[in-house]
């Protein structure tokens, strides 16, 4: 079965859907990787949980993005849920202060956790491996089993609703 692809042209129906969907609340994520394809990370909104047995996410990568294809050569990632304090994070992983690449690096404090970069201080960090990468549209869906999970319960959130972001409780 062949992906279809969606015109990218502006039209009113898409521009409905797009609208449709800044009305969907969604918690904010730096997804980051670190290997031989190099170092990356990205703001990534589509983010959830598959499954608890086996501990399976999914995370929906824009295929024309700077990070995908690293994404694709390293398979280890870190899905960095952030937390109140992490809107700076969030616009720079998100490209829109001009930062690119593994200079976004200089945004947040990071250590290294198997082999793969950990915000500090995030709300959760999920480690995993990429099991399989679907092409769907502009976008790869990328399924993770999880390795490993660090929690900080009083980091609080950051949702992203109406293309503003919104922190929510934390200390």
């Amino acid at each position: 079965m062949t992906a279809m692809m969606i015109d990218p042209t502006p039209s009113p129906a898409r521009e409905r859907f797009r609208s449709a969907m800044a009305g969907l609340s969604a918690g904010v994520n730096v997804v980051t990787t670190d290997g031989p394809a190099g170092r990356a990370g990205l703001t990534v909104s589509a983010v959830c949980s598959v499954s608890d047995t086996p501990p399976t996410m999914l995370v929906c990568i824009k295929r024309s993005s700077s990070g995908h294809d690293v994404f694709e050569g390293n398979r280890r990632l870190c899905i960095n849920v952030l937390g109140s304090g992490h809107e700076d994070v969030a616009r720079v992983f998100a490209g829109g202060t001009g930062v690119s690449g593994a200079e976004r690096f200089a945004s947040g404090q990071w250590q290294d956790r198997a082999g793969v970069p950990v915000l500090v201080g995030a709300a959760a960090s999920v480690l995993g491996r990429i099991s399989e990468i679907k092409a769907q549209g502009s976008h790869s869906v990328v399924f993770v089993e999880v390795e490993g999970v660090v929690l900080n319960e009083d980091a609080g959130g950051l949702v992203y609703f109406q293309r503003r972001f919104h922190p929510i409780g934390g200390d």
